[in-house]
């Protein structure tokens, strides 16, 4: 199988970020198909995950297409960072993240 997914996901990812250099991923393959897992500075989480969780919302879409052209269910699953410190997710945020089958946790994104 393919790892245009997993090079797919730096391309996009270091484009967005302050700290392209601690940008890597990790990739997995099970039954449930092909799991990318992001790894990426502390710093650099708001600008991957957006407002609302809009960029990591469009990077999944994304990678569901690339994903999609080769035949296979592709997830996307966003590591925070050791220290990050999150602040409280609001309620409309968390709404929104439910309302689209996906945890208000940045640990268990996935498309």
């Amino acid at each position: 199988m393919s790892e245009k997914d997993q090079e797919f996901v730096e391309f996009i990812v270091k484009a967005l970020v302050d700290h392209p250099e601690d940008v890597r991923t990790d990739r997995s393959v099970d039954e449930m198909g092909v799991l990318v897992t992001l790894y990426l500075n502390q710093q650099d989480m708001g600008q991957v995950i957006g407002r609302q969780g809009q960029t990591a919302k469009a990077i999944r879409t994304l990678l569901r297409v690339v994903g999609a052209k080769r035949k296979a269910r592709v997830n996307l699953k966003i590591n925070e960072p050791e220290g990050s410190h999150r602040g409280p997710m609001n309620r409309e945020m968390a709404h929104d993240m439910s309302h689209e089958g996906n945890p208000a946790d940045v640990d268990d994104f996935k498309l």
